[in-house]
């Protein structure tokens, strides 16, 4: 059985919760918490940390949750440009951590399938861009999922990454599309969230996967292998 504790208790906490209960027997939510600092070391040694916060509360938490958790998944975004030194410190830690930019299984797939093509693609007259639309509440422009795949098209086709193009609307849940265009056509692959549930769904999966898992990890290299 995976003890899971939430970190922020907003739409998506409430979500994951929703999530975690159709997996009896496997998991079970022992605390929602919006101040994961305050969780008692007792509860948390045995527990996996689901976090989706804001940028500013995973900078704040990381150490935290590194030092007290047994494992951590995090869907929280906009803390790339400290990757490294979170990932130095959970390895530090010896906390397992799973993480990514969009826990959605469609969207990692979408990350495979646009690497196969752009790889494919390369040297060959192609020229891609990116466009992400989320709801007007979301803290961090471009998306998460829009740079991871910006750099899966950097690395495959050895070029400087794309423009991204980024759209604040309504309650827009995800809509990501790489298109790849050169002068006689255009390859387009589009990913559309209808909610935020699948986002839930997948970092439940990988608190699961944390039960057998060391070390740091991206979800995708765990669902696609």
């Amino acid at each position: 059985m995976i003890n899971i504790v939430i970190s922020g208790y907003g739409k998506m906490g409430h979500m994951v919760e929703e999530a975690a209960a159709k997996y009896p027997g496997q998991c079970r939510v022992v605390l929602c918490s919006e101040d994961i600092q305050s969780v008692e070391a007792s509860v948390a040694q045995d527990a996996v940390c689901i976090d989706f916060t804001t940028p500013d509360a995973f900078r704040a938490n990381y150490k935290c949750i590194a030092e007290k958790f047994k494992a951590a998944v995090v869907g929280t975004t906009g803390w790339n440009d400290i990757r490294d030194e979170v990932v130095s410190y959970f390895e530090k830690c010896g906390t397992t951590l799973v993480y990514s930019s969009n826990f959605s299984i469609g969207v990692n797939v979408l990350f495979a399938a646009s690497e196969r093509a752009t790889a494919l693609l390369e040297g060959k007259g192609y020229e891609c861009s990116i466009t992400e639309t989320h709801h007007i509440h979301k803290k961090d422009a471009p998306s998460g999922t829009a740079k991871t795949l910006a750099g899966i098209v950097a690395s495959s086709m050895n070029c400087p990454e794309p423009q991204i193009t980024s759209i604040r609307e309504g309650e827009v849940p995800g809509i990501h599309t790489l298109e790849m265009t050169s002068y006689c056509d255009k390859l387009t692959f589009t990913h559309e969230a209808f909610s935020r549930e699948g986002f839930a769904a997948g970092a439940i999966v990988a608190a699961l996967a944390c039960g057998s898992l060391s070390g740091v990890h991206e979800f995708k290299d765990i669902i696609l292998k």
